[in-house]
């Protein structure tokens, strides 16, 4: 840092050599610095170190294993070690790392609560409610995204992998889009998950013109009607048995969600329908 400051004081007539002398510095460093201020490895790990901090900015999970990936994938030619060395160097953890003197808080939100606990919604994709759960298989976690349209109760996305990423959270929103195809407002509801607070998640949000919103932290409260499908999903499958592999899981959740869930279990807030059975009838008599 001293040998910019030695050359903007010989601009200003200032000589070199007293200059470096009182900085504390070699002349014959600061001269073979003049020469080549940025040295090549430097250089290669400034460009390192911006990818790194766009991919973790992308999704604030991943440490710097995912990073390495994420590094090679774009065409950087580095070492999983350095790649260590630059995130520890820069500070750039996973919001999941456990590191001393490091606390895991939620983040500030990125939009404000729209919702204010009032779950209810006058027609279809007003309101889409969204979260993660995950559960234990002898492979290891897998971990559910869900969007839940309040209007209906209606899943009407959702995604399955072995990493909470933001990926997890845009998936699930991909699908709900696709399916639904949804015009006007839409508001999603999250909580401050790092997943929803992604620039990859905000930018599929803005993309689609759907309007983000956000409960407080720590308040169950603010997404309870999310939470109570979820409680459904851990009574009904998660918990009934012992699963050997994640893609035992991933059919179970798929066949209770498609053919129990949406077609078979009656709901009495939708006046004992079933959620495909009240959407139907509602566009019936919209029809009418």
């Amino acid at each position: 840092m001293s040998y910019p400051l030695v050359l903007d004081l010989a601009d200003d007539g200032f000589p070199v050599a007293v200059t470096c002398r009182v900085l504390g510095v070699s002349t014959q460093a600061f001269n073979k610095w003049r020469r080549n201020p940025v040295s090549e490895r430097d250089w290669d790990e400034a460009h390192v170190i911006n990818a790194a901090i766009d991919i973790h900015d992308d999704d604030p999970a991943f440490g710097y294993r995912f990073i390495s990936d994420e590094l090679a994938d774009a065409g950087f030619e580095v070492s999983e070690r350095r790649v260590w060395r630059l995130c520890s160097q820069e500070g750039i953890w996973s919001v999941f790392a456990k590191k001393k003197g490091l606390s895991k808080k939620a983040g500030p939100p990125v939009h404000d609560d729209l919702v204010g606990r009032d779950f209810t919604a006058d027609r279809p994709n007003a309101l889409w409610l969204t979260d993660i759960t995950e559960h234990r298989t002898d492979e290891g976690k897998l971990y559910c995204c869900a969007i839940k349209d309040v209007y209906s109760n209606r899943i009407v996305g959702y995604s399955l992998s072995d990493r909470m990423a933001a990926a997890l959270a845009v998936s699930a929103l991909r699908n709900a889009i696709a399916l639904r195809h949804p015009v006007g407002t839409v508001i999603i509801h999250s909580d401050r998950g790092s997943q929803f607070r992604s620039k990859a998640f905000v930018r599929t949000l803005k993309h689609n013109g759907l309007t983000g919103s956000m409960g407080r932290v720590g308040a169950c409260g603010d997404n309870a009607a999310m939470e109570s499908f979820f409680s459904l999903l851990q009574k009904n499958v998660l918990d009934r048995q012992r699963w050997h592999s994640r893609e035992e899981l991933r059919v179970a959740i798929v066949t209770w969600i498609e053919r129990t869930y949406h077609r078979r279990r009656r709901q009495r807030v939708l006046g004992r329908l079933t959620p495909v059975e009240f959407e139907i009838l509602e566009t019936e008599l919209q029809a009418a």
